[in-house]
């Protein structure tokens, strides 16, 4: 079986392009405002190991509600149209090429049909254990893609809670698995 998962990238477009879709250009502009503080934010935050981090995210989603903003301004639209939107509609058929190359590479493997896994963004907050904490271990954040905060807090564990994982010296706890990506309300 070939496993199709959304990617990020995938999920912040999406996410932003669903929750514009009716607004008009004083709530986009609202939104573009709240996307810049969470980029501002998350500048401000310690970098993150892997690639996908809030600061990622954060500036994926100002980008996209930056470029809405933009395109309803140009094309005058008195609320956003994904259908008159260009390159949502290029992100979109992008995504289902590849979806159409992975299936046809499973039918050519002889595997059986291609599974779509709604996998979401989580974000694993991890503190340091009581009488393990001193003033040179922070809070750790980790980005991950899971099905379920379960299975998130579970592969964040399997990952990073050993030696030679983020936590080395031992001594961390997760504190809280938050979904992150698609936002509520964000359909995808």
């Amino acid at each position: 079986m070939l496993i199709y998962e959304y990617l990020p990238h995938e999920l912040a477009r999406l996410g932003v392009v669903s929750r514009a879709t009716g607004l008009d250009d004083r709530r986009v502009a609202t939104q573009v405002r709240l996307a810049q503080e969470r980029a501002g934010r998350a500048r401000m935050l310690p970098v993150e190991v892997h690639h996908l981090s809030e600061l990622f995210i954060a500036e994926l989603r100002q980008l996209q509600w930056e470029r809405i903003a933009q395109l309803m301004e140009k094309e005058r639209m008195a609320s956003y149209v994904p259908s008159r939107d260009s390159r949502a509609i290029r992100y979109e058929e992008q995504r289902l090429q590849r979806l159409m190359t992975d299936v046809d590479e499973a039918e050519r493997s002889g595997g059986a049909a291609v599974e779509i896994r709604r996998h979401r963004v989580y974000r694993i907050d991890a503190r340091p254990t009581v009488g393990s904490s001193g003033p040179d271990m922070p809070a750790l954040v980790v980005h991950l893609m899971a099905a379920s905060p379960g299975e998130a807090a579970a592969r964040a564990w399997a990952i990073h809670g050993r030696d030679g994982g983020l936590d080395q010296r031992g001594g961390y706890r997760i504190a809280s698995v938050t979904q992150i990506l698609p936002e509520p309300g964000e359909l995808f």
